[in-house]
């Protein structure tokens, strides 16, 4: 399967609305993860806008592929630094002006790019009724959502405003919060038939949820005939996997030099996502997301997604 045939027809069949945060990546190189007591020495890198809706809203973007993006953007100074950054990007949020500030995260990055996130709420974990009603939200949309938006205070209400919409198709990442999301809201998510993405420690949590195999494709199968909902499995410098009803397989990793994992995960949903809407397969959607994922972390910070044009001079071969 080859992206170069394929980059040329980007653009949306199907519209999308991304709902989730952004706030702001302090990202720091650490030696070691700190331990009790300890006092160790950080070398600061960058300060980064970040966050998952915000990283995915600037994938597409960069991808030529629109969305309406629901992030809310507060008042304060991590407020001015993301609204300032997101104008650079020629982007804006449906809901601006909030009381209150963005949050934040230090981001610990040791020796081998792993990252580690220590995160303060701001207001895109305050999501209330006024601000959904600002949605519009067309029968047929791909609606991005985030675990850390579902497992807050406000992930009911959330949920409540997602099953009121007619005949679209969430797309869920859950992230490290997957095991925080209570089970009754659980169930009415998985109700909605998403399109799920993990990682593999969090396919790892979600298969001992759910009393299924952890053996990734027999995870697959199962989550299939238990949902009726495709499933993305990523491997990182492995691949990533994906099942549906009318296809499944293991989609070819695009090796990199990984400089750091910030984003990682949230630029493979951005590429998924512009494929998706493009009218492409649920393979050659996830290819793309792995192309733009190794990008990603071949670079500081998670807000630096490619352009096509970037994907085609990086990966000649793809």
């Amino acid at each position: 399967m080859s992206l170069i045939p394929l980059l040329p027809t980007l653009g949306n069949q199907r519209r999308i609305t991304v709902v989730g945060a952004a706030v702001i990546d302090v990202i720091a190189d650490a030696y070691a993860l700190p331990w009790r007591g300890c006092d160790i020495e950080l070398q600061q890198q960058s300060v980064n806008i970040g966050g998952c809706a915000l990283n995915i809203a600037v994938a597409l973007k960069r991808l030529g592929v629109q969305a309406d993006n629901a992030l809310p953007i507060g008042q304060g100074v991590w407020a001015d630094i993301i609204r300032n950054n997101l104008a650079k990007e020629d982007l804006a949020s449906k809901i601006d002006g909030v009381t209150g500030d963005n949050g934040w995260c230090l981001a610990l990055v040791e020796p081998d790019g792993e990252r580690t996130f220590m995160s303060f709420s701001g207001v895109e974990n305050q999501w209330n009724a006024d601000w959904l009603a600002r949605l519009t939200v067309a029968p047929g949309s791909l609606v991005s959502l985030s675990g850390y938006q579902l497992s807050s205070p406000c992930g009911e209400l959330l949920v409540n405003w997602l099953e009121g919409l007619p005949d679209v198709t969430p797309f869920i990442d859950f992230g490290p919060r997957i095991a925080d999301i209570p089970t009754r809201l659980m169930d009415r998510i998985m109700a909605c038939k998403p399109i799920v993405s993990l990682n593999r420690q969090e396919a790892e949590i979600a298969a001992e949820r759910f009393n299924l195999s952890a053996k990734t494709q027999a995870l697959g199968h199962a989550w299939i005939e238990k949902f009726n909902a495709p499933l993305i499995v990523r491997h990182d410098k492995d691949g990533a996997w994906y099942f549906s009803q009318q296809e499944q397989g293991l989609a070819a990793p695009f090796p990199t030099n990984v400089v750091d994992t910030i984003g990682a995960g949230d630029s493979h949903a951005g590429g998924t996502l512009a494929g998706l809407a493009s009218g492409w397969t649920l393979g050659e959607s996830v290819l793309l997301g792995n192309a733009v994922a190794s990008w990603v972390v071949g670079h500081r910070g998670g807000d630096c997604s490619p352009t096509r044009e970037e994907l085609l001079l990086t990966h000649k071969d793809i």
